[in-house]
């Protein structure tokens, strides 16, 4: 028992010590993340599961291949990491053995996974939002276990959250209408109210565990991506128009709930709306300023445009995938994410509002 009891306590000061560091240097302790395929690090690698990307060609460029990530390489999330010099987070499913250095985060991410619990069911099982904020409460019961509750509570107020989720509510949902009945219940300001108000409400779940630093990415252009595309619905050259109304709908209602947040009684708190649907734009109207060449079909990828599908086993690549924006259907490349990593990381007021990820480490 004695043994055990110096064990926590040199496990307390070590943690005294991470945040400390992290405070002076004016980072962040540790990253928590919550979201889909986009930032999903391997969660659904053991469920069952066709939103899976645990084979080649995905992981092409990253060390180590395949490890779940949906992508050649890194993901916005492992690119943001780099920039606030934090090793790569281990994905929640492989957290549960002690092995897992859990004091720099955890990713929680699952494929196919959507604000609603519904969303994504066409494609197997996967961690929605809400369930995402259950494990997180696991993670939680751990670092409860390794330090003194002061300490914890520094430690998740200095600490990011980042989400980013909201797409397959509309790609594996309300854009479903064979599948799911969303599009006929709800008109698409409906919708997007209906999803705002249940984010909200996970958002306050994990301010009222002690998080208070939220970086909330916006749905991205989805009418762009190229499994939209091959749906033969815009003329060549251009987007699906209906589809970016509906997602800017929902943008234009979590930067005010940003605002609302901001402006709210919650001690101690920043939220952030990162402007992912912008960045994107601006990339795909200007691809040679960002070293793109390529910005309406896949890397890799079945049908029009590579777009019908994600990549399938053992699939050849492209060998220019730098000049690629989208790496499969639904996913970017590295060599987009790494763009979208920086904006969020120094952007200005436009890419990430009211503040930058690296000024809210300051914070």
């Amino acid at each position: 028992m004695e043994r055990m009891s110096w064990a926590l306590v040199w496990l307390s000061l070590a943690f005294n010590l991470v945040v400390a560091i992290s405070v002076c240097d004016g980072q962040f302790p540790a990253m928590f993340v919550m979201g889909d395929s986009l930032v999903d690090n391997g969660n659904n690698n053991g469920l069952s599961s066709l939103a899976k990307s645990n084979y080649p060609p995905y992981g092409t460029d990253f060390q180590g291949g395949p490890t779940g990530r949906f992508t050649n390489g890194k993901t916005i999330i492992d690119l943001l990491g780099d920039l606030l010099g934090l090793p790569l987070l281990p994905a929640f499913t492989v957290t549960f053995t002690g092995q897992q250095d859990i004091w720099v985060g955890v990713n929680y991410a699952s494929a196919a996974a959507g604000i609603l619990d519904e969303s994504g069911l066409n494609l197997g099982d996967r961690f929605s939002l809400r369930q995402q904020v259950e494990n997180f409460k696991s993670t939680l019961n751990q670092l409860r276990n390794q330090m003194e509750q002061d300490t914890l509570n520094q430690y998740l107020a200095k600490s990011l959250v980042v989400i980013n989720i909201g797409s397959n509510d509309y790609i594996n949902n309300y854009l479903m209408p064979s599948i799911y009945s969303s599009s006929s219940t709800y008109t698409p300001e409906a919708f997007a109210e209906h999803l705002i108000n249940d984010y909200d409400a996970q958002i306050m779940a994990l301010y009222n565990l002690g998080l208070r630093k939220f970086l909330l990415a916006a749905i991205g252009p989805l009418g762009c991506i190229p499994n939209q595309l091959a749906k033969g619905f815009a003329p060549p050259g251009k987007c699906v128009s209906a589809v970016n109304d509906m997602v800017e709908i929902f943008n234009r209602r979590l930067k005010n709930l940003v605002d609302q947040l901001n402006h709210g009684n919650y001690t101690e708190a920043i939220f952030v709306y990162g402007n992912t649907y912008g960045a994107f734009n601006d990339i795909l109207g200007n691809p040679a300023t960002y070293g793109f060449k390529v910005v309406d079909k896949g890397c890799c990828g079945v049908g029009r445009n590579k777009g019908q599908i994600t990549c399938l086993p053992f699939s050849i690549p492209c060998t220019n995938r730098d000049e690629y924006v989208f790496w499969d259907a639904y996913h970017p490349t590295q060599a987009f994410n790494k763009i979208i990593a920086q904006k969020a990381y120094s952007g200005p007021q436009s890419a990430c509002y009211p503040i930058n990820v690296k000024q809210m480490a300051q914070l």
